[in-house]
């Protein structure tokens, strides 16, 4: 598709719509729901992204010299650093005492999602370095261009992370919490590699759920129906309103994802009564069940955990899926089995004296993340092997 020395073509595009969907989709992939056209376009239409909301798209698209998309990422200009669950508000208080403006910064990545994928999506026949170069050249040019103080590529993969170094990107960790299928068949087997105190826990908590006459469905493809969202919405709400304040996810959004991803939507719903209470939504990869977001109306003991993570590993054992990530945050996710695990972001500040002072907090944070989570696996719930 390309030629050594060609000159590859860079395009900034203001909407996701400005670019076709298959062609987006063969850069894209299967692997991530969160990068594919469908759900970044959902964000668009339904105004969850957009201007007002501090999210100005700025998507980079690398086109071959015969004029073939063959790589691009989710660029975004921001005015805030709201839903994207990669902290710098303390840079951005350092950075505005000093007389600087840390806003509008530009964020690579999906939007009001902590999940670990791709960001430079490049289509698998091309030369992948070459137009992942080409791709963050693109970033780092409208950096300058554009006067922002900063470039983020949030929640890429390992070897994406790696790679950045020889940008000059300053390379963060963080943390969360991911299970793993070891194989299962049955949440039993899973259950059976646990202590024995830990396996009793999960067991009572479970049975507590079903104690209190709360019934729980898997909801997929055909089953979801716009009931569904309607009151997984006022779920989403009541959690934002509790929590945050801020309901990203516009209720057009839910009917988008459904209508175009119901494939890859597993909204697990607790019913009580012949009501609808919480439920919790989750998107399908290629092999990772992602958890996203969690709301109720009614509060039953332990109803969080067997709608957030039991549901989720009964339903990645059932479709063979590999791990379940759970979304940011949250060392009670231990003890039910997920374990913590690092991930990674990259960072490129416009002015150098500040790049360095970031550059040297991150080194330390870094070490500080590492430690933590030689530490917490102490505290995993697995049996201990001889």
């Amino acid at each position: 598709m390309d030629e050594a020395g060609s000159t590859i073509e860079v395009r900034i595009q203001e909407r996701i719509a400005d670019i076709p969907k298959a062609e987006w989709d063969a850069c894209a992939g299967r692997d991530n729901p969160f990068t594919s056209y469908d759900f970044l376009s959902a964000l668009e239409e339904s105004d969850s992204v957009d201007v007002s909301e501090g999210w100005l798209p700025r998507h980079v698209a690398a086109y071959a010299p015969d004029g073939v998309l063959a790589a691009v990422a989710p660029l975004y200009l921001k005015g805030h650093s709201q839903g994207e669950y990669v902290f710098d508000h303390g840079w951005a208080q350092a950075w505005e005492r000093a007389g600087g403006d840390y806003y509008p910064k530009l964020v690579c990545a999906a939007p009001f999602t902590p999940a670990t994928g791709r960001r430079l999506l490049v289509r698998p026949e091309v030369d992948q370095e070459q137009y992942e170069a080409a791709l963050i050249s693109a970033m780092l040019q409208l950096v300058e261009n554009s006067g922002v103080s900063s470039l983020h590529i949030n929640f890429l993969t390992k070897g994406e992370w790696d790679r950045t170094a020889e940008y000059g990107l300053i390379q963060r960790t963080g943390q969360q919490y991911h299970w793993e299928n070891q194989g299962y068949q049955a949440f039993d087997d899973f259950l059976a590699q646990l202590s024995s105190r830990k396996r009793k826990n999960i067991r009572k908590e479970r049975e507590a759920v079903a104690a209190h006459g709360v019934k729980m469905h898997i909801l997929t493809g055909d089953d979801l129906k716009e009931e569904h969202w309607d009151a997984f919405y006022a779920f989403y709400r009541s959690t934002t309103d509790k929590k945050w304040g801020m309901d990203y996810l516009k209720r057009s959004f839910f009917s988008l994802l459904g209508g175009r991803m119901a494939d890859r939507v597993a909204l697990v719903m607790a019913e009580y009564d012949e009501q609808w209470v919480a439920g919790a939504l989750n998107l399908i990869g290629e092999d990772t069940l992602y958890g996203r977001n969690w709301g109720c109306l009614a509060h039953f003991k332990n109803l969080h955990f067997e709608a957030c993570y039991y549901q989720a590993i009964d339903f990645a054992i059932e479709r063979g899926l590999k791990r379940v990530e759970a979304g940011a945050q949250g060392q009670h996710k231990i003890q039910r089995g997920y374990l913590p695990v690092e991930t990674y972001s990259a960072h490129f500040i416009a002015d150098p004296n500040f790049r360095a002072a970031v550059a040297d907090f991150v080194r330390r944070e870094r070490r500080a993340v590492g430690e933590e989570i030689e530490f917490l696996a102490d505290f995993s719930p697995f049996r201990k092997s001889e």
